[in-house]
């Protein structure tokens, strides 16, 4: 039985493979995959999100949200601050989170408006 989504020859275009690999090897992927793989746990991207609508949030604000003991938010956002993700600042006895960068939050949004319509072509 033949693999349906492989192709049924091996060739391959040449100057299209050179340009890809150019610029493929321009850009630091493994730093970009770990961005993606701490935002893979549905937690830590649940956090974001929750971020990406407001200015900033206090840690005690994100467990609620989540429904998240304090203690394992804390180590949520800490691993979002550790990877350039999400800032913090303290006020007296509080930590506030925010995420700045813009894109990221794109990203974000753009990633539960494609689960939001992929959902609804499966129904």
């Amino acid at each position: 039985m033949k693999n349906q989504d492989a192709c049924d020859i091996f060739c391959y275009d040449e100057h299209k493979v050179n340009r890809v690999k150019e610029k493929l090897s321009k850009h630091d992927f493994q730093d970009m995959s770990q961005v993606f793989k701490v935002l893979a746990d549905q937690t830590r991207l649940k956090v974001a999100y929750a971020l990406c609508d407001e200015q900033e949030l206090c840690v005690c604000d994100v467990a609620n949200i989540i429904g998240s003991s304090m203690a394992a938010t804390s180590h949520h956002l800490r691993l979002l601050r550790n990877m350039g993700i999400a800032n913090y600042r303290k006020e007296g006895k509080l930590v506030f989170y925010s995420l700045e960068d813009e894109q990221l939050k794109q990203l974000i949004r753009m990633a539960i408006d494609h689960q939001r319509k992929a959902a609804l072509l499966t129904k």
